[in-house]
């Protein structure tokens, strides 16, 4: 984090700086397009999104790393540690974890529902003993925790120009089709992790099981069967970024520039991927450094007129209050106008 971003938003505590610091680090590392995306917003709130991020990229790192021996159990017993830290700090205790003290006070200060983390953390442990999902609706109940959740813990540090209840579904939405990308792009990868993420159904649907993905990894030898079931959950994809648009212009405006800009190269994964014939099962689809710098030389200049522009009825971020919250008689955020919102999840890493 730099000195300035953390003068910005009033964060004064010397071991606070650095515990942002390091989730800004973690950032930079390991979540390219956020990290881009990131830079766009005011100085005072990108202290806020590197503290969330770097909390969910820590707790993610914990299930998911590829490069180390640890077992279940091992993973078991970090992620047991990681929350008893967060309970800890959620209780105002001082805890020894950087990126839990300072997602701790990024709640604190913007008064981000405590649920959300757990609702987070709770899908995350879930990686650790489920392997696929049957159908589309059991996939929506983990991505709830693990994206949906993401974008609801947002809202209150990017503003808005509605009230939060309104902003809510389009954010959760966002999430879930930034997670839905990041299934599609890294099939092969969760592969080598035992999982499965594109719900069962839908592979059925084209003649597609985890028998013949695995077959696909391990000889490299494409089929057809498999493109056609990619090329359906791309279209699926594309149909929960056309409903969680709106949200876009309900933010306030000197932020939207940053969501738009994550929102257009996210969607360009997809656009890589299809150029690349569906080819994850194998290799990453990847978007050009060209293009991921023209797309956020648009976003600064967006920027840049916001930020000039006159203030009028935006609820700026900041510790101003509780989140509102419209939430159906389940315990779910309601879907934005148009479907697809329904969907709520997996964590926002990527690299673009």
């Amino acid at each position: 984090m730099t000195a300035r971003e953390l003068d910005a938003a009033g964060i004064t505590d010397p071991s606070l700086r650095a515990a942002y610091t390091a989730c800004r680090r973690l950032n930079a590392r390991h979540g390219k397009t956020y990290f881009l995306a990131t830079r766009l917003l005011p100085l005072d709130r990108r202290a806020a999104v590197h503290a969330l991020y770097g909390f969910a990229r820590y707790a993610d790192d914990i299930v998911d790393d590829l490069g180390t021996t640890a077992t279940a159990l091992d993973r078991g017993n970090a992620l047991d540690a990681l929350e008893r830290q967060w309970l800890r700090a959620v209780r105002g205790e001082r805890v020894p974890q950087p990126v839990v003290r300072a997602a701790a006070d990024t709640r604190t200060r913007y008064g981000i529902g405590a649920h959300h983390f757990s609702d987070f953390l709770a899908s995350m442990r879930s990686d650790l003993s489920v392997e696929e999902y049957a159908t589309y609706a059991d996939l929506e109940g983990y991505m709830h925790g693990s994206a949906a959740v993401i974008g609801l813990q947002m809202v209150p540090v990017l503003g808005t120009v509605v009230p939060r209840a309104e902003a809510e579904p389009y954010a959760a939405a966002l999430g879930v089709a930034f997670q839905l990308t990041n299934f599609l792009r890294d099939v092969g990868e969760d592969l080598d992790r035992g999982r499965v993420y594109l719900p069962a159904d839908l592979l059925a649907a084209h003649g597609v099981d985890r028998g013949l993905l695995v077959w696909s990894r391990r000889t490299g030898r494409r089929d057809a069967r498999i493109t056609s079931a990619l090329r359906a959950a791309a279209a699926l994809t594309r149909g929960v970024y056309r409903a969680a648009e709106p949200g876009i212009g309900r933010l306030d405006p000197v932020s939207a520039p940053c969501v738009r800009t994550a929102f257009v190269l996210y969607g360009d994964i997809l656009g890589a991927i299809e150029r690349d014939g569906y080819a994850v099962v194998h290799r990453r689809a990847a978007v050009g450094r060209r293009r991921r710098a023209a797309v956020a030389l648009r976003g600064l200049a967006g920027a840049l007129v916001a930020r000039r522009a006159p203030r009028t009825g935006a609820r700026a971020g900041g510790p101003q209050g509780r989140i509102g919250r419209a939430v159906r008689a389940d315990g779910r955020h309601p879907a934005p106008p148009g479907g697809g919102g329904s969907v709520t999840g997996r964590r926002g890493e990527e690299t673009v």
